[in-house]
């Protein structure tokens, strides 16, 4: 996997307090529009940090491949 740089924009701890007064928020779109934003950031972190475990621990990947594998097999629709 190439390094990714996409933290180009500094973590929210250091966002100045956007929206604490109600008359300088742009609305429900922009909040909206924010937070997917930052779910999209936790979701790329998310799947990095399982390719990184899976790589780090290949074993214990492969158990869970298998382990999950096994119950699609008997699950019943």
């Amino acid at each position: 996997m190439p390094d990714r740089n996409f933290r180009d924009d500094p973590s929210p701890r250091m966002w100045p307090r956007a929206g604490a007064e109600p008359d300088q928020r742009d609305g429900a779109d922009e909040s909206d529009a924010e937070r997917r934003r930052r779910r999209a950031r936790f979701l790329r972190d998310l799947a990095e940090a399982r390719e990184l475990r899976d790589r780090v621990q290949p074993r214990r990947a492969k158990t869970a491949r298998l382990r999950h594998a096994m119950r699609m097999r008997t699950f019943r629709w």
